[in-house]
């Protein structure tokens, strides 16, 4: 499988997330930049999780969760508007971006890009399980980005 690459202006991988992009905070995406997208690429999806959220909250708790957005998207701005895209439902209860908001301590935050080969047909109250399933044998490639953010 190919590897895209995910960065974002905001912070380096393994870095500190700033502040305002917590949930608490101003509670807005950040910045991302993707390259590496194959020429067969049919549409891009993001997944952002918490994986360290499993003690205090049982569970990987999903933060974002979008699918088909453009395969020739190299840019995500900051507070993104994703009208050419689909956000599906995050474990806040929410359709859209959930920032960081770790209860106990820093936590890791996982930003997940894949790019598909097909676009897919799901509800906005997809989750990131239902899209993990829809996207199973569609991914021609994937990059990962991580940022940490200390406890509230």
């Amino acid at each position: 499988m190919a590897t895209l690459t995910l960065t974002s202006p905001a912070f380096d991988d393994g870095g500190r997330i700033p502040e305002r992009y917590g949930y608490g905070e101003a509670n807005v995406n950040p910045p991302l930049e993707i390259e590496g997208v194959p020429d067969e690429a049919e549409s891009l999806a993001l997944i952002v999780d918490d994986p360290d959220a499993v003690e205090p909250a049982g569970k990987i708790w999903d933060h974002w969760v979008v699918w088909n957005v453009p395969p020739e998207t190299e840019t995500i701005p900051e507070d993104w508007d994703a009208d050419d895209a689909t956000e599906g439902t995050s474990d806040f209860g929410d359709v859209g971006y959930g920032g960081p908001s770790p209860p106990d301590r820093e936590h890791t935050y996982r930003f997940a890009v894949f790019a598909l080969d097909t676009t897919l047909e799901l509800d906005p109250e997809t989750d990131a399980d239902g899209l993990r399933s829809a996207m199973s044998g569609h991914v021609l490639a994937q990059g990962q980005l991580e940022g940490r953010y200390p406890s509230t």
